[in-house]
């Protein structure tokens, strides 16, 4: 081996073991807290409440559950329901969007409470009208649940379905026997919605 490839070797030698040496410093430098993976947090979240104060269109509350929980306040005369719950999540959800509440007073054996349903889901500008302005709540009246307690606050009710239209603290501001909408075998859309543009909420 001449003079030449020794310094040469010895050279390539040196800059190997530097190499390797700023390698092994360069493992022990600490990350930083931001870089380090950091374990999953398994605790427990409280789910977000929803002020009543904000629209539903604010993003301050759940829209999704709001939907449901509106559906199901008008879902079907059940005796099984809680209509002092029920009001209270009305009251809630008149005062996010601004809305009155109807109350229908009513049963599964009704004949017109069927009809009244029909006539008002067969009928898309009526049903969106009462769905953007009112929170309609339907209560219970059968042998099974005559919900009397819940009841007696308002005037006394002899034939259904009967409506209560009431302000988003409860307030009672009218009551009307649905027979005054009766046209045939069906309800006279015209009163009918006559009544519902007279219930709307006034803008202050």
């Amino acid at each position: 081996m001449t003079r030449m490839n020794t310094v040469l070797l010895g050279s390539v030698l040196r800059i190997f073991l530097i190499t390797f040496m700023i390698l092994i410093a360069a493992c022990q430098v600490s990350l930083p807290d931001s870089v380090m993976p950091r374990p999953v947090d398994t605790t427990m979240h409280k789910l977000s409440v929803a002020d009543p104060t904000q629209p539903v269109t604010s993003g301050n509350t759940p829209t999704a559950a709001d939907i449901a929980a509106v559906a199901a306040l008008n879902a079907e005369f059940d005796p099984g329901r809680d209509p002092v719950a029920d009001l209270a999540t009305a009251k809630v959800e008149a005062k996010r969007g601004g809305k009155q509440i109807i109350l229908s007073i009513g049963s599964k054996r009704c004949s017109w409470c069927r009809v009244l349903d029909e006539f008002i889901n067969g009928d898309a500008e009526i049903r969106s009208f009462r769905d953007a302005h009112f929170i309609w709540m339907k209560v219970n009246v059968s042998d099974e649940n005559k919900n009397e307690v819940f009841l007696a606050r308002f005037p006394k009710v002899k034939n259904y379905p009967h409506l209560f239209v009431l302000d988003a603290d409860a307030k009672l501001l009218n009551s009307r026997f649905t027979a005054d909408f009766e046209k045939g075998h069906s309800y006279d859309r015209r009163k009918f919605f006559a009544f519902l543009r007279q219930s709307v909420p006034s803008k202050n």
